[in-house]
């Protein structure tokens, strides 16, 4: 098994389902380019990699295509497929809606001091993969901060709908970190959002977290030029039309 394969399944929960354990490997492995556009997935190979039968590695399959990660082809096989600019742009769409509503409604409630703690604590550990330029690390916190926000406003089922819509937009967030939008402008934006909802002021906590959310408008049309190859043709050809 690809090793970093059997580093996310080693990740995953035990109490968790077999078919839900490889899904968010599979998945975490094409959101960080272990698994790139473009390569077969085998059903058979995988299942013999994780020990399982191939009716898990089959629904996990099925769950990816509905997340628009890889193409199921009848008799061809299962390939991840390229970045799609337009999934991209409609998911941070849905996902700008739902987290400025949720950064909105943080600040007319009010976080309670310890919940407020947490989220400072959680940009406190994102400036520590600064330095180390520990680019998965941050990726993990990111969400942690993200999700915590949500579940603390009482959103569980908006920042479900987050998760279901994010996986093209995630892969893209993946991209970016490194270079497009390094970690420290980042956790700026994180900080902007925590001290809005911390004064109670709940347009500013909003613009602030718009702000951030639109912050992947800006690294998109590069990083089409950088990786071509990671994305449609249709779309980057599309992109450079535009340009």
């Amino acid at each position: 098994m690809n090793t970093n394969l059997q580093a996310l399944w080693q990740g995953t929960r035990e109490s968790d389902s077999v078919r839900q354990r490889i899904f968010q490997v599979l998945r975490q492995s094409i959101i960080q380019m272990v698994l790139e556009p473009g390569q077969a997935l085998s059903e058979k190979e995988l299942a013999d990699a994780f020990s399982v039968s191939r009716q898990p590695v089959r629904e996990a399959f099925i769950r990816l295509s509905e997340a628009g990660l890889v193409e199921v082809r009848p008799q061809r096989g299962t390939y991840v497929v390229g970045i799609s600019r337009q999934a991209v742009l409609e998911a941070r769409f849905i996902r700008e809606a739902l987290e400025v509503a949720i950064a909105r409604a943080a600040a007319e409630k009010g976080l309670v001091p310890a919940v407020l703690r947490e989220l400072n604590e959680l940009i406190e550990r994102q400036r520590s993969c600064i330095e180390p330029a520990d680019h998965d690390r941050f990726f993990q916190l990111d969400e942690a901060f993200h999700r915590t926000m949500a579940m603390e406003v009482g959103n569980t089922m908006a920042w479900r709908v987050i998760e279901d819509v994010k996986a093209q937009l995630d892969r893209v967030r993946y991209l970016s970190i490194p270079d497009s939008t390094p970690i420290p402008k980042l956790t700026d934006q994180h900080q902007a959002v925590v001290q809005a909802i911390a004064a109670r002021k709940p347009e500013q906590a909003a613009q602030a977290m718009a702000a951030h959310q639109r912050e992947i408008l800006v690294s998109l049309p590069e990083l089409e030029r950088r990786f071509p190859a990671l994305f449609e043709v249709s779309a980057v050809s599309a992109s450079l039309a535009e340009a």
